[in-house]
């Protein structure tokens, strides 16, 4: 066989391996998951919508294999969620999104950590997200120990105490109030503290 068959053959292989390269970034650039809510109002309709279906019982059947490939090539979330870390509160169920919607940092009290504040920053600069929602909740232990360190000037071991610190200037001003349900005005006062935190952050969230 000449070395000429043997060169044209390889620039054929060759030209055909970078057509297929280029078939194949294309496609990936394709393959990319769109965001499924463009505006800050659309994003918060969204989630109310699903919080609506999960409360009803009736959440959306979904295959979690689907668009797996899609997920893989990158993220395109439309909302960011600042929650719980408790086991009982799963942002994805509570507001029936399926995987990649939605971009979450959970911690105990559900408050602005610098590490949590720089995951939303990320998440709003770069991900694209168009809403960040602070995520309360009913029967929150980290919320009830604040309360409970508050009235009674207890401490509480360890790094848990940490909590109480960083929870304390949301939620204090609420211990020296009266009217019912101590708990819940404190479970919203904190979220409270927090969405305002967040709205005055510089330089990207504010």
């Amino acid at each position: 066989m000449c070395n000429v068959c043997l060169t044209r053959r390889s620039l054929f292989a060759a030209g055909m391996g970078a057509a297929v390269a280029a078939t194949a970034s294309i496609a990936s650039v394709q393959a990319q998951p769109a965001r499924s809510a463009e505006t800050p109002d659309a994003a918060l309709a969204r989630l109310m919508a699903g919080n609506g279906r999960y409360v009803s019982g009736q959440l959306t059947e979904r295959d979690f294999s689907a668009n797996r490939a899609a997920r893989a090539q990158g993220q395109a979330p439309f909302a960011a969620i600042l929650g719980c870390a408790d086991s009982r509160v799963a942002p994805e169920l509570a507001f029936d999104q399926a995987p990649g919607e939605l971009f979450i940092v959970r911690v105990a009290g559900n408050f602005v950590t610098p590490e949590g504040l720089g995951s939303l920053e990320f998440g709003a600069a770069v991900l694209g997200t168009k809403v960040i929602m602070v995520l309360g909740h009913t029967s929150c232990g980290a919320v009830n120990a604040t309360v409970e360190a508050l009235q009674k000037g207890n401490s509480l071991p360890g790094h848990i105490a940490g909590l109480v610190t960083a929870m304390k200037p949301g939620i204090e001003p609420i211990i020296k109030t009266t009217g019912p349900d101590l708990q819940q005005r404190a479970v919203v006062a904190n979220v409270q503290a927090n969405v305002r935190r967040l709205q005055t952050e510089k330089p990207i969230l504010g």
